[in-house]
């Protein structure tokens, strides 16, 4: 245990904890898109797949059981990689001098910028989307067990629409920088098969955002009613 939070309390320790919550966040959200996209199947298909999810695990585990322990690993990895991610921003503005600043490499600093407000749009999209589709609390009208209806009469509101695309957007391009910066943590980027990793960080993150912003814009075009 001492032996674990020492690895944490240095650099290297913070950047593995990132990428390690990042890899299980990753899998969640191209398989959570997989998922939504059911939608376009029908209310029944996307109901259905609905009740799997409450009942998975039955009859081993009870109603929502093995959810709230999906949602809880979920939760406790968001917050460990904002975590990680807001110390490492201060031991990296603590210890670069002014003159490294405007010295340093234009890429690395888009791609940081990116992931420190990529992160904050997503964090308050994640607090947002679980008040509208998981509780209902700020749905026009939410019916317990209704996805379709509940994503449909959800994404009617033009403003809750974009704000959807561009937290999708927002989400991709966190993806993007972050899953090269994944590579390069867990040491599988090297200059060999360096293209191979930005393009699959490329095309996981451009299928996520095409999926995910297909149905606000689905619902607004009329295609799901």
């Amino acid at each position: 245990m001492i032996g674990v939070l020492t690895l944490y309390e240095s650099t290297i320790g913070k950047k593995v904890v990132m990428a390690v919550t990042g890899l299980i966040l990753f899998g969640f959200v191209i398989i959570h898109m997989l998922g939504n996209l059911k939608v376009f199947a029908g209310r029944a298909y996307i109901n259905a797949y609905g009740v799997f999810l409450r009942e998975v695990g039955s009859p081993m585990f009870g109603h929502e059981q093995v959810l709230w322990l999906t949602r809880i690993v979920l939760l406790v990895s968001v917050g460990l990689h904002i975590w990680a991610a807001y110390q490492l921003t201060r031991l990296d503005l603590a210890s670069r001098p002014v003159q490294y600043a405007m010295r340093k490499n234009q890429e690395y600093g888009y791609a940081a910028r990116t992931l420190r407000w990529g992160g904050v749009i997503i964090a308050l999209f994640i607090v947002y989307h679980l008040l509208h589709f998981t509780t209902g609390t700020v749905h026009p009208r939410f019916v317990e067990g209704d996805v379709y209806n509940n994503v449909v009469i959800g994404f009617q509101n033009p403003l809750v629409s974009i704000f959807y695309i561009v937290a999708q957007l927002a989400l991709a391009l966190h993806l993007y920088h972050g899953a090269w910066s994944m590579f390069q943590t867990l040491g599988l980027n090297n200059s060999n098969n360096k293209r191979i990793w930005r393009g699959l960080a490329t095309v996981s993150s451009t299928m996520l955002a095409l999926g995910n912003i297909s149905i606000p814009l689905a619902v607004m075009l009329g295609l799901l009613r």
